[in-house]
């Protein structure tokens, strides 16, 4: 025979395989969402507002969760004391200002100014304020790139005083202090006296560098950190969070009395920390909050923060309580239309209309500048009870110098910085972690639910989304086929609201069990079938057992593959050239996700299809193993029995992020091991694995509803008829 001839019958075999297991009509796309562009920093977040006063407290509890989730601080990481130093105070006429540091982590410092009011009587609010992305940080002076900047500000009615206008950050501070404040203006990582970690490393990373990612000695923007969710956003969150211990642990602040209040970047700290301490009273977050461009730098982006969520819903994750806002002629121009009014809504629906309100400023570009800090003035003095007559004009002062404010000297020299401290602090909180996921191993009923609640909560946030409601999936009737023994259905199944359909096959015995095996192959439905079209050797002996089968494209595979794709997708990467894995999984769902979102539409849908089917099972094998595990952890006993191969695989082994089995968070709650142990009790069969780990053995133990899973060590060639087997059982 002929090497074409070869080729070319092939060929045919190869198009009649694709033809027996195709779906879709000739020349029709699926409508899913996923088959665009993934979703950048610059897209359109919008809120939606739930009916009922019960749905936003379900879905504000689920987003915290992720923001918790996606900022590493869930569970949060052991705190030290904080053992603050407070020195080199300087005196005004009626403000006082100190220089003070404190470790948020071990080893890292927390730096800032403390001002106090001077000649009032306590106790006083307290009020943190981030600085955002203004030219040293703390040390911002708006001369000093230009002589005339200032002047042109008050020309155009920005400020009003030459030292307000040239050091904006320290006259909020001031202002805020003599209203009966005391104030505390904390740098953003790699400013002003924050400079273990570089400005360069923190606000403009770029380029991957190897040196920094290897297996057990790395830095932040690796693949090591980004598996265990350590970002320097979330290092930012940690400093805000300490920010607020060490204010509430001064004697005159009142601790029912706590504001926040950043512009810009520090906007974006400001709703961030009022989203997850309830610690906080009121929120002032300046031309920030939009439903368009989300923030562009590094230290505002993390792995998991926005995705299916935005700015505008984080910052409404404080309602009730009083938030609010300035817009200026920046992204955030069009928040009395698009934005304003849902949060109005939210508000009203929990019965505290008035207490949100956003003011736009058109007329001026982005800032914090006078008219924008008496709106926030105004709104601290209401909220805050501060007692003072409104509108507050803000009064000229005395500025400080850099040696005024800097808090490192001979006699507080700077701590550590570079390279090497990096690998440190990151291993630091890594330790941290395996310290407290050791702690939570179960050992009984009781720290089996701790587990999950700690642990599963972790990989919720991961894998985001719950079981969907089968009331929400459509299924379009598209292929019918009697195959003697069997029934070949052909089908897509929809989710409106997500705008994902998803491509499945039936085979179901003409003698049924009322069992259904979803079978999830890494080549997607094809995997039930040999070239010839025919049900492969074990799928036949599950349909001779009365078993239904079925099986769907996931995500990436079958006839659900990007236009000019590969059928071994790869994570997709947004647009940008900085080679930031936030930029990307902080707005889109991981490829694993996906495919688990896949399996549990069609375990959702086998679940309430009328037919009745009394149990459900799934298998995956392969690459499909863990999506199965994942499934199974999150439907639950949805899912009655699963056969599981993890090939051997660790999260903890990947070294790309665009790798098919990539998923941000993944080392840090646990690996594989504890995502097979968030489904204990379960009836499992397993492959994969040279031995079933003791504290794996134990966690079923500790249920006793099922036996350890069922191990199979045998030849890889044998692994599917002996799940087929332990199914039949």
């Amino acid at each position: 025979m002929s090497r074409l001839l070869l080729a070319f019958l092939v060929c045919c075999v190869s198009s009649l395989a694709v033809a027996g297991v195709k779906v879709l009509p000739d020349g029709r796309t699926l409508a899913d969402k996923r088959l665009g562009a993934p979703k950048d920093l610059n897209g359109y977040f919008p809120l939606e507002v739930p009916a009922t006063k019960e749905e936003w407290a379900k879905r504000a509890d689920y987003v915290r969760k992720q923001v918790l989730v996606s900022q590493g601080l869930w569970p949060m990481p052991t705190k030290g004391p904080l053992t603050p130093v407070i020195h080199g105070k300087v005196e005004r006429d009626d403000f006082t200002v100190e220089r003070v540091y404190f470790e948020s982590a071990p080893g890292f410092f927390v730096t800032g100014s403390l001002f106090k009011p001077k000649g009032q009587k306590g106790p006083f609010a307290g009020v943190l304020c981030p600085h955002g992305h203004w030219a040293n940080g703390r040390f911002y002076d708006a001369n000093a790139n230009d002589t005339q900047a200032v002047q042109k500000q008050i020309v155009v009615g920005a400020e009003r005083f030459e030292n307000s206008g040239r050091y904006p950050l320290q006259a909020r501070c001031v202002q805020l202090a003599r209203m009966g404040c005391v104030v505390f203006h904390y740098d953003m990582i790699g400013n002003a006296d924050s400079t273990q970690l570089s400005h360069a490393l923190v606000h403009r990373y770029a380029d991957r560098r190897p040196e920094m990612e290897k297996p057990n000695s790395w830095g932040f923007y690796s693949p090591q950190a980004e598996s265990r969710l350590q970002s320097v956003m979330g290092l930012q969150t940690l400093n805000s969070i300490a920010a607020l211990d060490f204010v509430l642990s001064l004697k005159d602040v009142d601790p029912n009395r706590i504001g926040v209040t950043g512009a810009s970047g520090g906007g974006t700290q400001t709703f961030i920390l009022a989203a997850i301490d309830p610690r906080v009273a009121v929120q002032f977050p300046a031309v920030m909050v939009s439903t368009g461009m989300q923030g562009g730098c590094t230290c505002e982006n993390c792995s998991l923060l926005r995705v299916n969520t935005g700015n505008i819903e984080l910052a409404g994750l404080f309602a009730p309580k009083p938030l609010g806002m300035v817009a200026a002629d920046d992204w955030t121009k069009e928040i009395m239309t698009k934005g304003m009014p849902e949060l109005t809504k939210l508000y009203e629906m929990l019965g505290a209309k008035d207490n949100v309100k956003s003011t736009a400023y058109l007329h001026f570009p982005h800032n914090y500048n006078q008219p924008s800090r008496a709106a926030m003035y105004s709104w601290f003095n209401k909220h805050l009870k501060l007692g003072r007559q409104d509108p507050i004009v803000e009064g000229d002062f005395q500025p400080l110098s850099i040696a005024e404010l800097t808090v490192w000297d001979d006699q507080h020299p700077k701590p550590p910085s570079g390279d090497d401290f990096e690998r440190s602090l990151t291993k630091t909180l890594a330790d941290d972690d395996a310290k407290q996921l050791a702690a939570l191993m179960p050992t009984d009923g009781n720290s089996l639910a701790k587990f999950r609640e700690v642990i599963g909560t972790g990989w919720m946030g991961l894998i985001g989304r719950e079981l969907p409601d089968s009331k929400s999936i459509e299924r379009e009737k598209i292929k019918k086929e009697d195959r003697g023994e069997f029934f070949f259905f052909g089908d897509v199944l929809r989710l409106k609201k997500q705008q994902e359909e998803l491509p499945i096959v039936f085979l179901h015995p003409k003698k049924w069990n009322k069992q259904v095996v979803v079978w999830v192959d890494e080549s997607g439905k094809s995997g039930l079938f040999n070239a010839d079209g025919s049900p492969k050797y074990e799928i036949k002996s599950l349909l001779d057992g009365g078993f239904s089968v079925t099986s769907p494209d996931v995500f990436g595979t079958g006839e659900l593959v990007p236009k000019g794709a590969s059928t071994s997708l790869r994570n997709r990467k947004v647009n940008t050239n900085r080679q930031f894995a936030g930029f990307t999984y902080g707005y889109n769902h991981p490829l694993f996700a996906q495919r688990v979102h896949d399996i549990l539409t069609l375990v959702s849908y086998v679940r309430g299809d009328d037919h009745g089917a009394t149990k459900v099972h799934v298998v995956g094998l392969g690459g499909a193993g863990l999506w199965a595990a994942a499934a199974k952890f999150i439907a639950g006993p949805a899912i009655d029995r699963t056969a599981i191969d993890t090939a051997g695989f660790r999260f903890a082994s990947l070294t790309e992020f665009d790798d098919p089995q990539f998923l941000p968070g993944a080392v840090k709650y646990g690996d594989v091991p504890a995502l097979l142990m968030l489904s204990a009790g379960s009836d499992m069969w397993l492959s994969g694995e040279k031995q079933i780990p003791k504290f794996i053995a134990e966690s079923w133990k500790a249920v006793g509803s099922n036996p350890p899973p069922t191990l199979f060590t045998g030849e890889a060639s044998a692994k599917a008829n002996s799940a087929v087997q332990w199914l039949s059982r």
